[in-house]
């Protein structure tokens, strides 16, 4: 992992997202860059319009005058307002054990600056929602859907509260990106330390198929001398999922990212959108 990019809005979820950052950072001895986004729309004011004919010339001046400096009012608290968001960034950072970190500041929209630091990182770490967590507390946030959809990197979504990583569940489905995980762990010695369970849901305990799958995924892990705990269950996936990180005290999920069916999406979600929404910890997203 050679870099990692940090997306911050200086909401409630923010701090944890520094702090999940600083915990991959330190584990794979990667640099990090923190990205705050001044939304572009939060430094205009309402245009006069056509107002001169209303309220005359001469006032439609004096208002276009007093538009103009809130404007420049407004671009110098957004600077204020990022300077300390990146600011309280390097400190969490530094707490954390992290040196090698930048900070960046764009105005514009997330899901546009996003891409041009996206192509230079490995793993992004977003907050699971943003400044408007308190309103909708059962939703992803707006950002967070469209980036983890469109991406091709790790996905790191965070939770509210910071979970120290002791123990880790692999969702494995014998997929492409399954496997992906799988030699992900193999790869990177800094997961050697911590417990890995293996769940595969299948259709019930006898399920051939499934069987087969969480044989496979043991194998591949002890391979790479991993002594997974090992479990089939049978159910809805989301539910099953859930259910198996509360009873285990999992600190994060590891699982495959959006389906292929666009007719899944639009009617009831996938999987991962479920499980993003009503995990209370963190989940790690492979493509």
């Amino acid at each position: 992992m050679k870099t990692i990019l940090l997306c911050t809005d200086g909401s409630a979820f923010a701090e944890n997202v520094y702090k999940y950052g600083a915990w991959f950072a330190n584990q794979f001895h990667a640099p990090i860059n923190v990205l705050f986004v001044t939304d572009i729309r939060s430094q205009k004011v309402a245009s006069i319009g056509n107002l001169s004919g209303s309220i005359g010339l001469g006032a439609s001046e004096q208002l276009l005058n007093e538009l103009v400096n809130l404007e420049h009012e407004k671009a110098k608290l957004n600077n204020q307002r990022a300077r300390l968001i990146l600011q309280n960034a390097a400190e969490v950072l530094k707490a954390e054990g992290v040196a090698d970190f930048n900070l960046i500041n764009k105005t514009g929209f997330l899901v546009d600056c996003f891409q041009e630091f996206e192509a230079n990182s490995d793993l992004i770490v977003l907050g699971k929602r943003g400044e408007a967590a308190d309103f909708a507390s059962g939703h992803l946030g707006a950002n967070v859907d469209r980036i983890v959809r469109s991406s091709n990197k790790l996905c790191l979504i965070t939770t509210r509260e910071f979970k120290p990583i002791e123990r880790i569940l692999v969702a494995y489905d014998g997929s492409l990106t399954g496997k992906k995980i799988l030699q992900f762990l193999v790869d990177s010695p800094g997961w050697q330390s911590i417990k890995i369970h293996l769940l595969t849901v299948g259709k019930n305990s006898s399920d051939q198929t499934a069987v087969e799958r969480l044989s496979e995924a043991k194998q591949w892990l002890e391979r790479g001398k991993f002594e997974p705990t090992c479990s089939l269950m049978e159910g809805e996936p989301e539910k099953v999922i859930a259910n198996y990180v509360n009873q285990h005290n999992i600190s994060l999920l590891l699982m495959g990212a959006y389906g292929h069916s666009r007719i899944r999406h639009l009617i009831i979600g996938s999987t991962t959108t479920q499980i993003l929404r009503s995990s209370n910890i963190s989940v790690l997203v492979f493509r």
